[in-house]
């Protein structure tokens, strides 16, 4: 009896054994069958990962080889959750040696839903290779760069920004994304099952992107940028441009705008802050803009600098009536008086001898209406009303810089071709791009060099009776216009008000173009008093900078030879 019970025990445990066999044959035979492709996959998957290799990007040097916007290497840590085998553990780790919340980790950590996870975008590659010291599972590691840009705020404005994956999202960064970014590579990494890299299996090289060397000066830019936020907070105004050219080559030295902001944390600034004034911004150049009227009619031979006329304290044009911006009688002036004391009464008398239709010629010449074509992306064209569009009082209000909206940019471009000799060159902040220098546009002739010397020397006798005595720079004669233009805001004119002097210096043989722009300032609003000796102050710097000559060493301080002065002073 008991054999056969132990009999029919060991033939239970046989069969048993016998369907489990068959069991596993059955699920050995499927698993290789209807799911050997998917299972693959998944093995590849589990064991293989490919990894983008980020290119370097270009730097961007000034003029000096100065550098503006580098890359600074850094580490990215992130982990495939699946893999990791104490979320808690390597939460708190991480969150140590990085100095990241681990609280915020340990979710993203222990879903293990997710294939991938970032622990720390550009880390500090310091504390990166000691959190890889801790071999943690799951986690891995790959270089990148971080963009910085070492002067900080210095031509900020310029340079724009790249954002976390070194994409540029504004400026020259923006604009020169193509050629600084270069071309990412990848590798195709074989992990172990605890999600640790063991063998690369493919790899495709990187391409670091190109280098590129600006115009731009930094000592320059720096000094212009100090002076232009000195002004503005002087005179608590809202904001404000300046730009230091090269007229002989269209060269900028520097764009200084304030308000400014850091491209290190250009998360944190606001739109107003990062706008480019100098480039984007139009305004009522108000005084500054009598240069066109004038160089017109010279240059049409409509008038010599010694023309005179008999001129009435105030003029009218079709509908309006309009006046000088000081008190007079009926004086007799000629050209170069006109400019010299900013007549408005004077310069539109001028404009009505040279005609709309040429007026409107001589302003599309001089560049208004449409781009500098300067390599910056989001150039305003200003605004200039069609000379089908005037009406009958726009000879009266166009020509003395109202009804009419320019850049700083275009402004500055304008008096940069009569200290060239008449001859217009694009402005430009792109030198060059590697190692092969960038190609500009030749120069155009807007004026006779005759007309381009007689404005010049038309004002270099001005000294006391203009309104940029301010500009004065002992040692250099200097040429200028001041302007003080009033705002209009739903088509009325508002006491609110632009103050600014275009400059150029030396006279004889002027270096530098500069434009100073302050927008509303308080206290004192002329162009005379604001903007033109924060002028002197950029030119005086940049003339001790790259040692230019004195060019009048007999002068004194207080003396100026100036474009007269401002229509609303």
């Amino acid at each position: 009896m008991r054999d056969h019970r132990a009999n029919r025990r060991i033939r239970l445990l046989f069969a048993t054994f016998g369907l489990l066999f068959l069991v596993a044959i059955g699920r050995a035979a499927w698993l290789q069958g209807p799911q050997h492709d998917h299972l693959t996959q998944m093995a590849a998957t589990q064991q293989r990962e490919v990894i983008a290799m980020p290119a370097g990007r270009g730097t961007i040097y000034d003029s000096t080889g100065e550098p503006l916007a580098i890359g600074e290497q850094a580490t990215t840590v992130y982990a495939d959750p699946r893999t990791v085998v104490d979320a808690q553990r390597a939460a708190i780790v991480a969150g140590k040696t990085l100095g990241i919340d681990p609280n915020k980790l340990y979710p993203e950590l222990k879903d293990r839903a997710k294939e991938f996870v970032y622990i720390e975008r550009k880390a500090d590659p310091v504390k990166a290779a000691a959190l890889s010291k801790q071999a943690i599972p799951g986690f891995g590691f790959y270089p990148e760069e971080l963009r910085t840009y070492p002067q900080g705020r210095v031509a900020s404005h310029v340079l724009g920004f790249a954002g976390t994956d070194n994409h540029g999202l504004d400026g020259l960064e923006r604009s020169l994304d193509t050629t600084l970014s270069g071309q990412s590579g990848s590798e195709t990494i074989v992990k172990d099952p605890f999600g640790r890299a063991i063998d690369v299996v493919t790899s495709r090289p990187v391409r670091s992107g190109r280098n590129v060397t600006l115009t731009i000066d930094h000592q320059i830019q720096s000094d212009a940028e100090q002076v232009l936020a000195r002004t503005v907070k002087q005179f608590g105004a809202k904001g404000g441009a300046a730009i230091v050219m090269d007229p002989r080559t269209g060269a900028i030295l520097a764009m200084a705008n304030y308000p400014t902001f850091d491209a290190n944390h250009f998360s944190t600034s606001s739109p107003d802050a990062r706008r480019n004034r100098a480039v984007t911004d139009a305004y009522e150049p108000g005084s500054t803009f009598k240069i066109v009227t004038i160089a017109g009619a010279l240059e049409d031979s409509v008038v010599t600098p010694s023309t005179r006329f008999t001129l009435a304290p105030t003029i009218r044009v079709a509908d309006r009536v309009i006046h000088e911006a000081h008190l007079r009688g009926t004086e007799v002036m000629s050209v170069k008086d006109i400019l010299a004391q900013s007549s408005n009464v004077g310069t539109i008398t001028i404009a009505e001898k040279l005609g709309a239709g040429a007026l409107a010629s001589w302003i599309g010449r001089f560049g208004f209406g449409k781009p500098t074509g300067v390599d910056y992306p989001g150039e305003s064209p200003g605004l200039v009303l069609p000379l089908q569009n005037w009406s009958g009082s726009t000879i009266g209000t166009v020509p003395i810089g109202q009804g009419i909206a320019v850049t700083p940019l275009q402004m500055v471009t304008a008096y940069a071709t009569i200290g060239n000799g008449g001859v217009r060159v694009t402005p430009h902040l792109i030198e060059k791009i590697g190692n092969r220098q960038v190609g500009h546009p030749p120069g155009s002739r807007i004026v006779s060099a005759r007309t381009a010397n007689r404005m010049m020397t038309m004002f270099r006798d001005v000294v006391l009776e203009g309104t940029g005595t301010q500009a004065a720079i002992p040692g250099y004669t200097v040429a200028g216009k001041t302007g003080t233009a009033q705002k209009a805001e739903r088509g009325h004119y508002v006491s609110k008000y632009v103050a600014s002097f275009v400059g150029l210096v030396p006279a004889k043989r002027p270096r530098f173009a500069i434009l100073v722009m302050v927008d509303e300032p308080h206290g004192n609003i002329y162009g005379g008093s604001v903007a033109a000796p924060a002028f002197r102050d950029i030119a005086r710097f940049d003339l001790q900078y790259l040692a230019v000559p004195p060019d009048a060493p007999e002068t004194k301080a207080g003396t100026l030879t100036a474009f007269g002065g401002p229509s609303n002073q």
